[in-house]
């Protein structure tokens, strides 16, 4: 499943295909949303957001569209009037009169007002957006020491949209290496400077997924690239220890670590 990075890079190029453009064809393939398709004609999609893993499309109108791609959905962005040959099933599409956005496979698609979009399920059970600028290190770190957060593991916590949302398997990984911390420890067992370090990670890994990852960056002096560390690497040695990296299961999900760097 794509972790938040991923999709606010896909949120990104949808907005950029189609923001402040007048509609010129709305089609849903759901037939609970299906009537509401024409009114949205002629309006504007006014700003594309995500939270988490989630996605709201905002319309000039009011309304926002609400999705959530789980594990098969997936967005992709075609000149009007395109039609992809494909297996996999429309379930949106936005039309501008240069661009169309397409959404297929989803499942988790709701059509709502303000006050629906408030109340909405998955977006009052989810915490803080680790891509939301606004977020602090001491905010995070506050988090950690929470009552119902402190004496998780971080196997299960990190996975957890409820503790921080955007987070994914292999940021989980990632993050826990930046940190030197097995996955077995929780936040009430750290020290201050662990725990400084853990809420740094928790935010400076996914912010630098977002900004960099998949760009071939020549100039490397100009900016450190994010690439993985220990996901998917069992049998590599370790960069920083030479310690070789190993997999096992955690929390359903593979888990990498190096035993050398993580205590």
């Amino acid at each position: 499943m794509p972790e938040g990075p991923e999709i606010r890079r896909a949120a990104d190029k949808l907005a950029a295909a189609i923001v402040n453009k007048p509609l010129t064809d709305v089609w849903f393939g759901l037939p609970r949303l299906a009537e509401q398709a024409s009114g949205l004609v002629g309006q504007q999609v006014a700003r594309i957001e995500t939270r988490g893993k989630a996605l709201l499309t905002h319309f000039s109108g009011g309304l926002t569209l609400y999705s959530h791609n789980q594990l098969y959905g997936v967005w992709r962005v075609v000149d009007a009037g395109e039609t992809p040959q494909t297996n996999r099933i429309l379930r949106v599409k936005l039309a501008a009169a240069d661009n169309a956005i397409l959404l297929y496979s989803a499942s988790d698609i709701a059509l709502l007002t303000s006050e629906q979009l408030a109340q909405h399920p998955f977006l009052q059970r989810v915490g803080p957006d680790v891509l939301d600028m606004s977020l602090t290190v001491a905010q995070v770190r506050e988090r950690l020491l929470l009552p119902r957060f402190r004496r998780r593991q971080f196997a299960a916590l990190l996975l957890d949209q409820a503790f921080l949302a955007g987070l994914g398997n292999y940021l989980r990984v990632e993050i826990l290496w930046q940190a030197g911390l097995d996955a077995r420890h929780r936040a009430a067992e750290l020290s201050d400077t662990q725990l400084d370090v853990l809420a740094q990670a928790l935010l400076e890994i996914p912010r630098l997924s977002y900004q960099t990852r998949g760009i071939v960056d020549e100039n490397r002096h100009h900016g450190a690239l994010f690439r993985f560390k220990v996901f998917h690497r069992a049998g590599e040695p370790c960069e920083c220890c030479g310690t070789i990296i190993e997999k096992t299961t955690l929390s359903s999900r593979p888990f990498y670590w190096c035993p050398g760097c993580q205590h």
